[in-house]
């Protein structure tokens, strides 16, 4: 019954926050500017992302396959961060020395050295170090094989649908794959975990002695645009991730930030043009737009001050996700931006999420948020609330009774009587009242089991008016969801 009550409150929730938000937005004027197109790549495939928002401002195609090289190295890098105590330490094995390809980026290391996670991470993102990968990755997964295998589902986590991952270090291999769309959403992730950050942006770290350097030796990153005594230096550039081979090209990731922005590009089989084209990119990217907070914006604003039409809102605290973010042109209006409620479920949603609102701007995708009711955990409900103050007001009569003089016995029982009526009078219709309640609301949930959630959802929007093609269905679907009622 408590479950079908809770369904109930949540069902009531998203019916009122879907015509709150429907009233909140703002009116469309429909003045757009176009969207920014004045780049030029010519790597094969290329795309610029806002770190915060996840919109997409440029892409070239970006859901085609290649081979990332050793950009692979920071969807292993966060992996093992997530997994791994940074003070552990690694042996590094005959397999993790010598699985990698002849001639490829190493920190010299050999059978039998022992680093710590940490020493590894800078040797890998830093060095390229294809065996501080192998090691990191046997170390974290038992093996390569395993450790692939959780590359790939934490893809899958990110959205990842274009992509697969056969080792750590991103040797040559056909079942090692990937898209520019799907590694700038495992590089957006990896820039936001604050330690993936601070090892690939540093520039230079000490590495402890090994069998073969016994003098300990310094590791710089091999990041152009990192560097200040570098030709491809950009100030702009936080951290990022080169990548060679023959068969994958140039391929390279950047991560870069202003007062305004923060962008992230994805450049894969390129040609000496890999520097070129990521700053054509961050320059596009920063002149062109802005990122724009949402709780900053009239379109919660507006959202937020509605909530008290909400009933029992007091219970539950309703709010977009504080980080969440829009990306426009530089001179377009935030009142043209439109909006969709999306009320299906998402695997990747949190756990309290009532539904996602998708923004575009003249269809262009450009960020989305979860709308999440939380729990107030000091929220008393009213009929406790009764019960609080007839205690309360018990506890008055008492103390009062017991500052008055010795009363007759008749007087005494009485008084004690008629209080007592009060009392149970009280009780018993708040006990009637919350016995109609529960029925009515069990009436009410017996109907909705009737209903799939996106059925009763769109049920619940025909009722306020809502056509059928506002709901994005046809009037068949309509006609028959409310004769299924």
């Amino acid at each position: 019954m408590n479950a079908k009550i809770k369904n109930f409150k949540k069902t009531t929730l998203i019916f009122f926050l879907t015509i709150i938000t429907i009233i909140s937005f703002p009116l469309k004027t429909f003045a757009y500017v176009d969207w920014p197109t004045n780049v030029n790549v010519l790597s094969e495939g290329a795309i610029l992302m806002d770190s915060d928002s996840g919109a997409v401002l440029y892409g070239k195609n970006i859901h085609e396959h290649y081979f990332p090289a050793s950009i692979t190295k920071i969807l292993t890098a966060l992996v093992v961060v997530e997994n791994c105590n940074l003070d552990d330490m690694v042996t590094f094995s005959k397999n993790a020395v010598y699985n990698v390809e002849a001639g490829s980026s190493s920190a010299g290391l050999d059978v039998g050295d022992t680093l710590t996670v940490r020493d590894c991470l800078y040797a890998m993102l830093l060095q390229s170090a294809n065996e501080a990968a192998n090691a990191l990755a046997e170390y974290t997964g038992g093996s390569i094989e395993g450790f692939s295998d959780m590359m790939n589902a934490k893809a899958e986590s990110l959205g990842c649908t274009d992509s697969h991952f056969a080792n750590p270090s991103g040797l040559n291999n056909p079942e090692h794959y990937t898209s520019a769309y799907d590694y700038a959403l495992i590089s957006r992730a990896a820039f936001q975990n604050p330690t993936v950050t601070e090892i690939a942006s540093a520039t230079y770290y000490n590495l402890p002695p090994t069998s073969r350097v016994p003098t300990g030796q310094t590791l710089y990153n091999h990041h152009g645009m990192l560097r200040k005594n570098s030709g491809n230096y950009y100030q702009n550039a936080i951290c990022g991730k080169t990548g060679y081979t023959t068969l994958a090209g140039n391929t390279l990731v950047t991560y870069g930030r202003n007062d305004h922005i923060g962008l992230i590009t994805v450049v894969l089989n390129g040609n000496k043009t890999h520097y070129t084209d990521t700053q054509e990119l961050m320059n596009f990217g920063f002149s062109n737009f802005k990122n724009i907070k949402l709780n900053s914006s009239g379109i919660t604003t507006n959202f937020s001050s509605n909530l008290s039409l909400i009933p029992n809102f007091n219970e539950y605290t309703i709010e977009p996700d504080d980080n969440a973010s829009i990306t426009l042109p530089n001179d377009a209006d935030i009142n043209d931006v439109s909006s969709t409620m999306d009320f299906e479920a998402d695997p990747n949603q949190p756990k309290n999420a009532l539904c996602r609102v998708d923004y575009s701007y003249n269809d262009y995708p450009i960020g989305s948020v979860y709308i999440v009711a939380t729990k107030n955990v000091n929220y008393v409900p009213d009929e406790e609330k009764v019960v609080q103050n007839e205690t309360e007001s018990d506890e008055q009569v008492t103390r009062a009774e017991e500052k008055k003089p010795l009363q007759s016995f008749t007087n005494i029982m009485f008084s004690i009587s008629k209080r007592n009526i009060i009392i149970a009078s009280s009780i018993g219709g708040f006990v009637l009242l919350l016995i109609i309640i529960i029925l009515i609301r069990l009436h009410i949930a017996k109907k909705k089991n009737n209903f799939s959630d996106r059925e009763l959802r769109i049920y619940n929007l025909l009722k306020t008016g809502w056509s059928a093609s506002d709901c994005g269905i046809s009037e068949e679907e309509a006609k028959d969801i409310i004769e299924k009622h």
